[in-house]
């Protein structure tokens, strides 16, 4: 079973910009498609992005252009790069696996990581 912790979190202005992680453990981390998601305050979970074992990434249209994701797999590690930051992107972020779809995570969720943008 493949455990995530999630860091990187902050308070940050609008526009501005963070780099959150998910590390991993396990051996078999280079194999796995990875995803990160969210959920504000009132709000059910969200799919924000997502990266195969392969490096082919995939964005929620609500931060496409703004958000990247890449992996370290020496480092067991999947990155989320937030650019120009807007309040709407305050939530709790997440990483988790997945199999077959982003949108359908096979794992268990870790604590998170929060993220506040402030206008």
């Amino acid at each position: 079973q493949v455990q995530l912790v999630e860091s990187g979190g902050g308070l940050v202005q609008a526009v501005g910009s963070l780099r959150l992680s998910c590390v991993a453990s396990g051996s078999i981390f280079s194999t796995r498609s990875i995803g990160w998601y969210r959920q504000a305050p009132g709000k059910q979970r969200e799919w924000v992005a997502a990266i195969t074992s392969r490096g082919s990434s995939s964005f929620a249209d609500s931060v496409k252009g703004r958000f990247t994701i890449f992996r370290d797999n020496a480092k067991n590690t999947v990155y989320l790069q937030m650019n120009s930051l807007k309040p709407d992107d305050t939530a709790v972020y997440y990483c988790n696996y997945w199999v077959y779809s982003p949108r359908t995570p096979s794992g268990s969720w870790g604590q998170g990581t929060q993220v506040t943008v402030s206008s």
